[in-house]
């Protein structure tokens, strides 16, 4: 990247990141040289042929960041702005969010530019598949293996495993988690994401003396994670959301809105604006609410130094990657709002793929019980790992959890002489 004035750019934050961290833990040169930057990254441009007969070229990245640790993993997003920096940003912070809940992975992620929204679903299977066969020789269930991320989903996935089955000649379940199901899914991976973030809430609510069962809860970003974190919210604490929204509108009630009716209204007309019992607000007067817990479910870079100072949550649970800037950060610490950084809190997704591959792999697949409790598991010994480090460093939860994660990862370059 080249212009570094620009704080906003995803990859420039994770860079930052990455810096006060090395400061934190006296990183010397070596380290921080080979920390700053992916170890490998692919551009494609790969022709499709679209549903009126013309050929379209669409633009495809593929970046694994650091494999010290094991096969890099990481989601594939298609989106119309998406960026090579975004990508990286993306795979920098898979790489630590893999460190951070112990497992024997690495840190990658795709993604293609391409609107879903206004392709069919011949097209789609179309772009998914090319998408492989142009990136297929550098994957494989031992050296990187994707996942779902935003606007992808199961059936996508099994598009991609089936075509890079085809290019290998054989069945490669385990090249592809996120998959459906009957092509060697993992029970509770759908909702994997959100849970392990509401397990890291739980915790994070116990730490502060918040009792969840009469908190109130906004959620910025009402897809996938949103929608789930909304529902489980409700059935695991009580709590009452009182505001969400997507990216065409948002709605609030005070009193608390009906989740199951939002969730019809979304799925049947594909937003949240105008649903029963609801009032239209802004954006981003729903993230500077006087709630208990602000959910931030969407995409990148939503916090930042101008807003940051009116947010009024006691918690802050990062679903999505990289919504709050270093700036914001320093900022939310010093009013003493308790975040859950990014790399924990959304980690439950990952660790999910990772019980898929291990599941692959063995050809015997788990209960949704067993998930759960593997998951909740994991993710409540992360968030107490980064709790009792940023105690110990007098650091904020994103720094400390770059402390646990960097250095597992700079212990592994050791052990491999690669520093």
């Amino acid at each position: 990247m080249t212009d570094d004035s620009n704080n906003h750019n995803p990859y420039f934050v994770a860079q930052k990141q990455i810096k006060a961290c090395a400061d934190i833990l006296e990183l010397e040169a070596s380290a921080r040289e080979v920390l700053l930057r992916p170890m490998r990254e692919f551009h494609v441009n790969f022709p499709v042929r679209m549903d009126d007969g013309t050929i379209k070229v669409f633009e495809g990245f593929r970046v694994q960041y650091n494999d010290a640790k094991g096969p890099t993993k990481g989601g594939i997003r298609f989106h119309p702005d998406e960026t090579i920096d975004t990508v990286r940003a993306l795979a920098a912070w898979m790489t630590w969010k893999c460190s951070l809940l112990d497992l024997p992975l690495g840190g990658g992620k795709g993604g293609v530019v391409c609107n879903p929204k206004e392709l069919s679903q011949q097209e789609l299977e179309r772009i998914s598949r090319a998408y492989i066969k142009a990136i297929g020789q550098f994957i494989s269930p031992t050296k990187d293996i994707p996942a779902p991320d935003v606007y992808t989903n199961p059936q996508i996935m099994a598009w991609m495993m089936d075509e890079y089955s085809s290019i290998v000649g054989n069945n490669q379940f385990g090249v592809i988690t996120g998959k459906p199901l009957p092509l060697g899914g993992s029970p509770g991976r759908a909702d994997a994401t959100a849970r392990g973030g509401m397990f890291t809430l739980r915790e994070a609510a116990r730490e502060i003396g918040l009792d969840l069962s009469k908190a109130t809860m906004a959620i910025q970003g009402y897809g996938n994670a949103g929608c789930y974190a909304a529902h489980l919210a409700e059935s695991m604490f009580g709590s009452k959301i009182v505001a969400v929204c997507d990216s065409r509108g948002a709605v609030g009630c005070k009193d608390g809105i009906c989740v199951p009716k939002l969730t019809h209204h979304k799925q049947t007309y594909f937003f949240v604006a105008g649903c029963e019992g609801t009032e239209d607000v802004s954006d981003q007067s729903l993230m500077e609410m006087d709630v208990d817990v602000l959910v931030l479910a969407a995409l990148e870079g939503v916090l930042t130094e101008k807003n940051a100072d009116r947010v009024k949550a006691r918690i802050i649970v990062e679903l999505a990657n990289g919504p709050t800037t270093p700036e914001a950060d320093d900022i939310l610490f010093r009013k003493g709002i308790h975040v859950i950084p990014d790399f924990l809190c959304n980690a439950g997704g990952v660790t999910v793929s990772y019980f898929e591959m291990v599941q692959n792999a063995y050809m015997y697949y788990w209960k949704e019980k067993e998930v759960h409790e593997k998951l909740d598991a994991k993710m409540t010994r992360a968030y107490h790992e980064v709790s009792d480090t940023a105690k110990r460093f007098d650091i904020n939860m994103r720094q400390a959890a770059y402390v646990v994660a960097v250095e597992r990862v700079v212990e592994a370059m050791k052990l491999r002489g690669w520093i």
